[in-house]
């Protein structure tokens, strides 16, 4: 992943991996685009977190006219540092900040797969920064983690997504932290802001009600569910389609 990445930005003393695409041809004002990746399936997909999304970034940029960033959060991909949900959170407020300091984009869309997408709910409710938001395959709580705090902890060493003997300094505060963000909230509080969410009819991971219930807590997303769809729906190009065909239209409401 490493090699498709063109930059870095710092989160809390971490160096992580970005990838930032703008258009070829020059636009004064520009809206601007985060994509979050999810959390890592297994082993390979933590360090190869989020490796097909540089040519996504690239044909936003490029077909759409928007700045386009990527990057991978604290224990995946070439990112330093170790898993833990305010970590993210944090990782996705330093990378909104860099793209502020990069191109100065009129307004923020943030999109996001699986937990990304719920993370990213999570950050966009409290910044007034973001202008939208549009979800693939999102789980709208993290009870089953939560739940069960020190199996998914050995969850994340076994793939990788933690990596430093010894981490976390406070097992009670890092487990904590797995309840104090909650997507279903998080909706309510960004309405009426625009809100997209998408879901495969197939999800295996993560059922198709919680995507259902993300919408309803908003109160006025636009729910689209695919057909056949299961959860890896980035690589889906309906679900593509339908997300390229949403931004063009923030873009239309942005100027």
């Amino acid at each position: 992943m490493a090699g498709e990445m063109n930059g870095t930005f710092i989160s809390g003393g971490l160096t992580l991996n970005r990838y930032l695409a703008t258009p070829s041809s020059h636009v004064q004002s520009m809206p601007g685009v985060i994509l979050c990746h999810g959390f890592p399936i297994g082993p390979l997909d933590a360090r190869q977190a989020g490796v097909t999304f540089p040519q996504l970034m690239d044909r936003i940029a490029n077909d759409l006219g928007w700045a386009a960033l990527t990057f991978t959060f604290r224990g995946c991909g070439g990112s330093e540092g170790d898993f833990s949900m305010q970590g993210w959170v944090d990782d996705l407020r330093a990378a909104i900040d860099h793209l502020e300091d990069e191109v100065s984009p009129n307004g923020i869309w943030l999109v996001g797969t699986n937990t990304g997408g719920a993370l990213a709910l999570s950050v966009a409710a409290d910044d007034p920064r973001v202008r939208g938001c549009a979800l693939l395959s999102a789980r709208a709580d993290f009870d089953d983690w939560a739940s069960q705090p020190r199996r998914f902890l050995e969850h994340a060493r076994e793939i990788g997504a933690i990596r430093t003997p010894g981490f976390p300094a406070s097992f009670d505060e890092w487990s904590r932290e797995l309840r104090r963000f909650r997507p279903i909230d998080a909706a309510k509080r960004f309405a009426p802001r625009p809100l997209l969410v998408m879901h495969g009819d197939d999800d295996e991971s993560v059922p198709v009600a919680d995507s259902r219930v993300l919408a309803e807590s908003h109160g006025s997303a636009e729910l689209r569910v695919i057909e056949g769809a299961g959860h890896r729906l980035r690589h889906d190009p309906r679900a593509i389609a339908v997300l390229l065909g949403w931004l063009d239209r923030q873009r239309a409401t942005s100027v």
